[in-house]
């Protein structure tokens, strides 16, 4: 039976990689309180471990969002919290290596194709395709592209059938690649767009390469323990328990003799005022309405489906 804490008497602890800085940190870490987990830093503000309440047997490290996609595709930690966009970066194969187990709704930013504003006539691949034809013809060079994202852009033109083009790999501030004279096209993220904006950029229609946000993940090539994985399992009960409740109300209603609210029903929040009116109609209540915290299933499917890609 999985459990939440409790000394299970395991010899290695689980290892959970999370961000230590940034609004990211911020965010996973208020993800963690509203599924009824405390994150302790240990040795202070600045210290790199951490600890969990109620998960004694968890270890975490605080790394940097593109530290822990490295920690998970080499299996240095066996769960961590990073950006969709770094996993995918990570190169061919990576579904073999890191399991995707939930999006989290936070750290949303798009990977894109950005061209200049004064491109006019380049709105999609289709146009950077042509374009680079055509660069490549006059000036004999390939069209530059700045990014960070080299895997992703490179499958990303492969597959809108753009090759004349070469990758300049970025290390600094992507979109002002073009400006100062050093790509003529980037692939960077974005948010809101006004970055781009701000540099005269624009994305692409068809340019979106993927749609990022934070995602909880798990390496599949860690040394997993029967015992980890349980563990895994008791923390993935209740965050789903979390999410499962965030949907749902809870209806309850007297019995016929009108003695105790005995009667109950989970209802998802859109149809609670239809389901009062049908038991009003059916001569029941009164009846109350109330949003519960947790939500409990007896299966835990995410966790099922761990074990199974383990082999345990």
């Amino acid at each position: 039976m999985a459990r939440l804490g409790g000394g299970s008497g395991m010899s290695e602890p689980l290892i959970m990689a999370l961000p230590s800085k940034g609004r990211l940190k911020e965010q996973a870490e208020a993800w963690l309180s509203d599924c009824g987990f405390t994150l302790k830093a240990a040795g202070g503000a600045r210290g790199y471990r951490a600890a969990i309440d109620r998960l004694p047997e968890v270890q975490v490290q605080l790394l940097s969002a593109a530290d822990i996609a490295v920690a998970l595709d080499s299996g240095e930690a066996h769960l961590g919290v990073t950006g969709e966009d770094l996993l995918c970066e990570r190169g061919e194969g990576v579904e073999s290596r890191v399991m995707l187990l939930r999006p989290l709704g936070f750290g949303r930013a798009d990977v894109v194709v950005a061209a200049p504003k004064s491109w006019i006539d380049v709105e999609t691949m289709t146009d950077v395709e042509e374009v680079a034809a055509a660069f490549l013809a006059r000036t004999g060079r390939r069209l530059r592209v700045a990014t960070k994202y080299t895997v992703l852009t490179r499958g990303f033109f492969a597959r809108h059938g753009v090759t004349d083009y070469r990758i300049v790999e970025s290390n600094g501030a992507t979109e002002g690649a073009p400006a100062a004279g050093a790509a003529e096209l980037i692939v960077d993220i974005t948010t809101t767009g006004a970055t781009l904006a701000a540099n005269n950029l624009k994305t692409l229609t068809d340019g979106v390469i993927l749609k990022s946000q934070a995602q909880l993940a798990a390496a599949l090539k860690a040394p997993w323990t029967r015992d980890q994985v349980e563990i895994a399992r008791g923390f993935l009960r209740a965050v789903e328990a979390r999410d499962r409740a965030k949907g749902l109300a809870t209806v309850a209603w007297a019995g016929r003799d009108g003695e105790g609210l005995n009667r109950g029903l989970l209802t998802p929040i859109g149809e609670l005022f239809q389901t009062a009116e049908d038991l009003a109609a059916s001569g029941l209540g009164p009846t109350t309405a109330n949003r519960p915290d947790y939500v409990f299933q007896a299966d835990c499917f995410t966790a099922d489906a761990l074990a199974k890609a383990l082999g345990l």
